[in-house]
């Protein structure tokens, strides 16, 4: 039997495993497609284990996968939950958490409430603009308002990577048809040589967005956190919001900074625990 803890950051949900509790589980990607599986499965957008680490200035290390068993690099919704459990559940009980996940170290601030974390601000660090670096193969330095070309269309989108890649669209309404049609093909794209996590955003105000994700190996999501802090960079880079927004997505707000003195993006939202129990 495997304990695991379901858990969301403004609906984007995961099932987390605890190994200091018990070694890590074998055959991990197969693990995450069966559990994140919504009819037979517990029901998720992918598994994330909480690791002890051997990087030295991280407490915890995050390990991600995403619900069609692929890993992936970091997930923003999915490290505040990390740190959640990892002060609620008393692995480290401080407002201040170092959470490493694909070798990047983040810092994160909880808000603690009731003695339970509720809030949690994470340092997202610098976004990745070099076209070579997100990875991919559009031009443009930054790749800001470029023309990508689909079977019958094309579109205008701005990429970069905030630790995993992103591809912003700004459209008058994220509609079905370009979410759950569009997605899918922007995600496999030629042009985007790791595949690709693609956001549809309008534009509300200069300090508001809404935004729909189909993220890569997950599908539509009810919120991603790196993909509102490439939001955020891509609003200011093209010209359309100001550093500071409110992001609405399906399950909740998030707000973003895209600090002007050290570069970095700070991402400030809820995380919440659903339930625990044993997977067989």
């Amino acid at each position: 039997m495997i304990p695991f803890t379901k858990m969301h950051g403004a609906g984007n949900d995961y099932i987390y495993v605890d190994c200091f509790a018990l070694p890590a589980p074998g055959n991990l990607p197969d693990l995450a497609r069966a559990v994140s599986d919504r009819h037979f499965g517990v029901g998720a957008d992918g598994l994330i284990l909480i690791c002890p680490t051997d990087v030295d200035e991280a407490d915890v290390e995050m390990r991600m996968f995403n619900a069609d068993g692929s890993s992936s690099e970091m997930c923003g919704n999915g490290i505040r939950c990390v740190a959640k459990y990892v002060y609620d559940h008393g692995i480290k009980r401080s407002e201040t958490l170092r959470i490493a996940s694909a070798g990047k170290v983040y810092e994160l601030q909880l808000s603690v409430k009731g003695g339970k974390v509720d809030q949690v601000r994470v340092d997202m660090g610098e976004p990745v603009l070099k076209a070579e670096a997100i990875p991919t193969t559009l031009g443009g330095d930054p790749v800001a308002d470029v023309t990508l070309t689909l079977p019958g269309r094309d579109m205008t989108v701005t990429c970069l990577s905030m630790g995993n890649p992103h591809c912003v669209a700004f459209v008058e309404e994220a509609t079905d048809e370009l979410v759950l049609g569009i997605g899918p093909l922007v995600e496999q794209d030629r042009h985007f040589p790791n595949r690709v996590n693609v956001e549809f955003v309008e534009v509300l105000s200069r300090s508001a967005v809404r935004q729909r994700t189909w993220e890569r190996g997950s599908g539509e999501t009810l919120a991603c956190g790196t993909g509102a802090s490439a939001v955020c960079v891509a609003g200011v880079l093209t010209g359309r919001t100001d550093r500071k927004i409110t992001v609405h997505l399906l399950g909740g707000d998030l707000q973003l900074d895209w600090n002007k003195t050290d570069n970095h993006v700070y991402m400030t939202g809820p995380a919440a625990e659903i339930f625990s129990g044993e997977w067989p």
